[in-house]
């Protein structure tokens, strides 16, 4: 049997603009997926992935070794499936063809709706097991930036930057001494990453002022060492990227009588945001209806 795993991910600074080339700070998360490989001989690849609570979520067959979809649970999903593994095959002809048959199981050990990166650590474990570069195998797949890769592959903050069209992961620390007033709140819905990807590519701004801009504050808070700044800086990141997105801030949309700073994470408006509060931030979130509020250092590695 064969086994792999990859962390979650989270992203503090950068959304958007990192496909620019912003400087970002990504945060791989206590929670990840993982994919085993069991070998047998049936001349199939039989995938079973299950969430968090032990339901299989989805479930296909493939012959092999041409990867023929046999049957699945869901005909999109085993689509994507199917595709992430015949670009792998592609990165290394090699991929299944000796194989004479395997079930592979993938776990999560968070929800789905979450967005810590239920493909991102799939692709990463797949790349694994068929070695190959993962972020090749995002790249002629889903795409994106691929800072979810980086988070996947790394136990500790990156500093992240996409250079001249190759990625740059640099490895930073993040340990603030007012963690204990940083909460991730779920906003109880999956945002689709690339939709909001393809909303950011067609506004008419100046991305390199954006990028300059972001990767000005990012460096910025990885040494600041107040709350005060802290708050000012991503308060300072939140306006700027509303402005660029010609849209509201999360804060004036749901949370305009919150006594703290909220910062989004990711794709605008679901998943996580990061809020500044004090000891009675959670009950706050939890009475407005939003009941996943994680302390900081309950979800970063």
């Amino acid at each position: 049997m064969k086994s792999f795993y990859s962390n979650g991910k989270l992203l503090l600074t950068g959304e958007y603009a990192v496909l620019d080339g912003a400087l970002a700070l990504a945060i791989p998360t206590k929670h990840g997926q993982s994919l085993k490989v069991i070998e047998n001989n049936t001349s199939q690849l039989i995938w079973k992935s299950y969430d968090e609570k032990g339901t299989l979520w989805l479930e296909a067959t493939y012959s092999l070794p041409t990867l023929s979809k046999l049957n699945s649970s869901d005909t999109d999903l085993s689509n994507k499936l199917l595709q992430i593994l015949k670009e792998a095959q592609v990165l290394n002809p090699d991929f299944l063809t000796d194989l004479k048959g395997c079930t592979v199981e993938t776990n999560l050990d968070f929800p789905r709706n979450w967005g810590l990166g239920t493909s991102s650590t799939l692709i990463n474990n797949i790349a694994q097991w068929a070695n190959v570069n993962a972020f090749d195998l995002l790249k002629n797949s889903f795409g994106g930036s691929g800072y979810d890769i980086a988070c996947a592959q790394n136990d500790y903050p990156i500093l992240y930057q996409i250079k001249e069209g190759i990625p740059s992961v640099q490895r930073t620390s993040f340990k603030k001494e007012f963690e204990n007033n940083l909460y991730f709140v779920h906003l109880n819905k999956k945002q689709n990453s690339g939709n909001e990807i393809a909303r950011y590519s067609n506004q008419k701004i100046d991305k390199k002022e954006l990028v300059k801009k972001v990767s000005k504050i990012t460096n910025q808070l990885i040494k600041c060492d107040s709350l005060q700044q802290f708050e000012i800086l991503l308060n300072q990141h939140e306006s700027i990227l509303a402005t660029a997105l010609n849209n509201q801030t999360i804060k004036e949309i749901l949370f305009d009588d919150f006594n703290g700073s909220i910062k989004s994470l990711g794709a605008w408006g679901g998943d996580f945001i990061l809020a500044i509060g004090d000891q009675n931030t959670p009950v706050y979130f939890k009475k407005k209806g939003f009941t996943t509020v994680i302390p900081f250092n309950k979800m970063i590695l």
